[in-house]
């Protein structure tokens, strides 16, 4: 096992999360792999994280993206939580991942640094804890993609292939992929809490997860409850994002709603095109319990499930503990309602408020679904002003709904063109369309070309550029069939 001094690269590791009781993590080795070739490496994420670009495409600098070195300052371990997947509480944890520490940026600020794919842990449950590169290569694309549509996210710094080939349906390549976040801690993570540890770990935890997530609450008289109110805060308008940009996560299980804030986990997750709010993309979701109209509730319904291991805290006396948490939780929707009509507001350049904006938009959306329209080129078209391409557009309902749209942008004190300026700024003119993620990761996977995924990520790099060079990424897919997507990520 290499150990790579943080001269070479930059490294700067702490490793807080270890300090927490040992009912949280089990610190584990490294599973080293035969023969390491870095796929692709995020430059400008490694350099605001304080690392050396050039020195982490070396041989030592591939070695700790594949768990073959370890660096200065790192202390391995997989995390334990738990959660609801699908409804069904489970023990759960760091099957096939690795935090290898805490990178402390030249700014002052802290992120883990996880290996996905790293190899089997006491978690694995039977699996072998490995990856395939093509949905290390899948999440890559999309968290980049969704942290230049400005959605808090974990992100991705390198993909590496092992050498190795792992057994899914078929023989696949084997991959690690880097990924960055906030902290890795998890509604799960409070639920493992509750379950299997005593008062004084749920105390810890909880103050931790303020410490490092929300300091500015510290000294509040009722930290614990205000700890709750942040999290739905950050929650409603992290849900609202989504659903703002037709993102379809799949898999809202408690153990992949992350207490920063942050999207994290994107194993059957999709951009939505043909707007219609059952939408569904995951092979397992039969039931359509993640569907992208059902995320704002299944959202409120994980945060009770945070509220419910947080009673312990909230005061020493249960009922009225309960009390706090049900009414604290009761303000979720209004604050997801809120998030949602600021942005769609900003979608069709309003500015201002007015009582009839909802009935406004919900006509929109309406019109949309009975007309099979695209969510992302709607929204497109209205910016750019040209309605054409659908025949929604030849509606006489959106005829009349077009004219009442525009008489509200003249009440407005703001000039038109600062309108259409603010819903450039609103409404991406390209999303990771799935066809042409697939395409990509054809390209990559099968014929070992990554021009094809370069191409496509340096377009979802400036999501909002109307640029005519980008006009290929806007096109919908000529196949009608269902896409589906599949767990595994």
């Amino acid at each position: 096992m290499t150990n790579i001094q943080k001269e070479e690269t930059g490294w700067n590791l702490d490793n807080s999360y270890a300090r927490l009781p040992n009912i949280f993590f089990t610190k584990m080795d490294p599973n080293p792999v035969d023969a390491p070739e870095l796929i692709i490496l995020n430059d400008s994420l490694a350099m605001s994280l304080g690392l050396n670009a050039n020195t982490l495409k070396s041989e030592e600098g591939i070695a700790v993206f594949a768990g073959n070195g370890i660096p200065e300052g790192a202390l391995p371990l997989a995390q334990a939580y738990a959660g609801h997947q699908f409804g069904n509480f489970t023990m759960l944890g760091d099957g096939r991942a690795m935090l290898i520490g805490e990178q402390i940026t030249p700014s002052g600020e802290r992120f883990d640094i996880q290996l996905k794919g790293s190899g089997r842990t006491q978690y694995s449950r039977g699996g072998d804890g490995r990856a395939g590169i093509g949905p290390m290569l899948r999440e890559y694309i999309i968290s980049e993609a969704m942290h230049a549509l400005g959605i808090p996210t974990t992100r991705s710094l390198a993909v590496v292939t092992t050498g190795e080939a792992i057994f899914r349906e078929t023989m696949l390549s084997g991959a690690i992929l880097t990924r960055i976040a906030k902290s890795h801690l998890r509604v799960g993570t409070f639920q493992y809490a509750a379950q299997w540890g005593t008062f004084e770990d749920l105390q810890q935890l909880a103050d931790y997860a303020i410490q490092r997530h929300y300091p500015e609450i510290e000294a509040d008289e009722n930290r614990y409850l205000s700890f709750l109110q942040a999290v739905i805060s950050r929650q409603a308008a992290l849900i609202a994002k989504w659903q703002l940009v037709g993102f379809i996560h799949g898999v809202m299980n408690t153990d992949n709603m992350a207490i920063c804030g942050e999207t994290i986990d994107y194993g059957p997750c999709a951009f939505m095109d043909t707007y219609d709010p059952a939408t569904v993309f995951s092979s397992i979701d039969i039931q359509g319990r993640y569907a992208y109209g059902n995320q704002p509730s299944i959202a409120g319904w994980n945060l009770a499930r945070l509220a419910e291991t947080l009673i312990p805290l909230l005061h020493e006396d249960e009922s009225e503990a309960l009390k706090l948490a049900q009414d604290t939780i009761s303000r979720f929707p209004e604050a997801y309602q809120s998030s949602w009509l600021s942005g769609m507001r900003r979608k069709l350049g309003l500015f201002n408020e007015e009582d009839d904006d909802a009935s406004l938009i919900n006509q929109l959306l309406t019109m949309m679904k009975n007309h099979q329209a695209d969510f992302t080129n709607t929204f497109r078209a209205l910016t750019v002003n040209k309605l054409t391409d659908h025949k929604m557009f030849g509606s006489s309902e959106f005829t009349e709904w077009h004219g009442v749209w525009q008489a509200r942008l003249e009440r407005q004190q703001e000039s038109i063109e600062s309108s259409y300026q603010l819903m450039r700024d609103s409404n991406p003119a390209v999303i990771p369309r799935n066809h042409r993620v697939e395409e990509a990761l054809e390209a990559a996977v099968v014929q070992g070309d990554y021009r094809v995924m370069n191409q496509l990520l340096e377009a979802l790099q400036d999501p909002y550029n109307y640029a005519s060079a980008n006009e290929k990424y806007t096109t919908l897919p000529e196949s009608t069939i269902p896409y589906q997507t599949f767990c595994g990520t």
